[in-house]
């Protein structure tokens, strides 16, 4: 029912078989703007369905590409050994047919673990297409019984809108709404969103979904432990594909028809936002549309976490004057924003590629020492070149408040970092400056092209050349958007 523009629900009681009526109780507000957004708004922007479509290509290239490290590799397939369904969902690259679960599980893993797929920096920073693999589990999974019904299946165009609304969840929420400041990981975001879209792929009702979302956030989130100082570890690298597949799993709950809590956020003293945001409701900051998926950032060039993509540009432009100098440079001078000073800013030993991948100063050094920075500059082999923590123990790092209001500036959107070089002699290499990355939405001309080499080149590392060259021509076809989500995901499977 309802009563002067508050959402009611009546909450059925069964005991005994007996169906008992509670009086009306309030929905939390932002359960239901999630949950209508995602059943009833039509997406009409091109270009945000063109952004999805280089989103998926995108998330699956770097997906094929992380199959090639054992470690990655370690973590995949049935979560018991032989738990597979003869006509379950598909693994790209791998043989493997599992249920929606463990299948967002798997997908969400691969895409993630180079930390190579997009991003999204705001108060919160996360990956956007960490929801990919929910969708494309949760979109095979109920076009297979869609099929096993006499029904039509999803379609490719499906998934798309699916992806846009799961950006547009996870990123506008993280508008205004820090999780990192209370100590959680970004990825309850990523469980959110994945829970809203999945369960409504699956066919969930509106009270499903909503169902399932109250249940997203009493989930709560994992801390950030394993993203910093002596903990950073790989879990960083599964972690999304954690809170995808606890999503698909809400989906499935709600499905069955069990209850959800109303208050989630907003009941006192139990509720997320007093537990949770020390009283600070969690809240949207715009409405939902399309602003996310058309502003997303892509990482084109470096797998290397977001807020030191300048830096490494940087660093790569200034290879040259300094590749014969290293034993004269005297101190490196960084200047970045302040959330890269608070995660990325790293001194001391690195204990593994995770620790690497997120520290400013490592990256930096490879893209001075060598001209280059590839997720197989994070591994041992390279680690090992004692000129890498030399440069490190040069370098002066400092927050420039310019960079950081920019950062937040919602006309910018930067992410700047400047590098400078001075020498032994008294002399500087030049201040090299690089205020918006390559992926960008200010660069996105100069992206798009290279985005479809790194797919290209992430491909070849796995498939043989004819099975490379059939992805190649799908994803440039002007019809694989109406292919049914079944016959895509085959197309994948090894």
């Amino acid at each position: 029912m309802q009563r002067q523009g508050t959402l009611y629900i009546y909450h059925e009681k069964r005991v005994d078989c007996v169906a008992n009526i509670d009086r009306p109780r309030p929905i939390d507000t932002i359960l239901t703007a999630i949950a209508e957004y995602t059943m009833n708004t039509e997406i009409t922007s091109p270009r945000a369905y063109t952004m999805a479509k280089w989103a998926l290509l995108d998330a699956m290239g770097s997906g094929i590409l992380a199959l090639n490290y054992p470690e990655c590799r370690k973590l995949l397939g049935p979560v018991v050994p032989g738990a597979e369904i003869p006509d379950g969902c598909r693994i790209p690259g791998l043989p493997y047919r599992l249920d929606p679960v463990q299948a967002a599980f798997n997908i969400t893993c691969m895409n993630r673990w180079l930390d190579y797929n997009d991003t999204w920096l705001a108060e919160e920073w996360g990956h956007p297409s960490d929801n990919i693999g929910a969708i494309l589990a949760s979109a095979e999974w109920q076009s297979r019984k869609h099929l096993q019904l006499g029904r039509s299946p999803l379609i490719m165009r499906d998934v798309l809108t699916a992806i846009i609304k799961a950006y547009e969840i996870q990123g506008v929420l993280s508008l205004q709404n820090s999780l990192n400041k209370v100590g959680l990981d970004h990825v309850l975001f990523v469980k959110v969103a994945s829970t809203a879209v999945s369960a409504f792929l699956l066919g969930a009702t509106m009270p499903q979904v909503v169902n399932a979302l109250s249940n997203a956030w009493i989930d709560n989130g994992p801390l950030r432990t394993y993203r910093h100082g002596l903990n950073t570890g790989s879990r960083k690298s599964w972690a999304s594909a954690d809170a995808a597949s606890r999503a698909v799993r809400l989906s499935l709950i709600a499905l069955a028809d069990e209850m959800g809590y109303y208050t989630a956020l907003s009941e006192p003293q139990w509720g997320f936002n007093d537990v949770v945001m020390r009283g600070n409701a969690i809240h949207l900051s715009q409405p939902l549309a399309a602003y996310v998926i058309e502003h997303v950032l892509f990482k084109v060039a470096y797998p290397a976490e977001f807020h030191g993509q300048t830096a490494v540009e940087a660093a790569i432009a200034l290879h040259p004057a300094v590749r014969d100098r290293f034993e004269q440079i005297a101190q490196i001078d960084i200047e970045t924003q302040e959330s890269a000073m608070r995660i990325i800013n790293k001194t001391g030993p690195l204990r593994n590629a995770a620790d690497r991948d997120h520290c400013l100063q490592y990256m930096t050094a490879v893209g001075l020492l060598y001209g280059r920075l590839g997720a197989e500059d994070y591994l041992d082999q390279v680690a090992q070149d004692p000129r890498i923590d030399r440069l490190r123990g040069k370098m002066a790092v400092r927050e420039n408040l310019a960079f950081s209001q920019d950062y937040l500036d919602p006309r910018k959107r930067s992410i700047a970092n400047a590098v400078q070089i001075r020498f032994d002699d008294g002399t500087y290499s030049p201040r090299v400056l690089v205020e918006y990355p390559l992926g960008h939405y200010r660069r996105r001309r100069e992206a798009e092209g290279l985005l479809w080499e790194k797919f290209q080149k992430n491909l070849a590392t796995w498939y043989v050349g004819p099975r490379v060259q059939r992805l190649l021509d799908l994803m440039r076809s002007a019809s694989w958007e109406t292919m049914s989500v079944p016959e895509f995901m085959e197309l994948w499977q090894m």
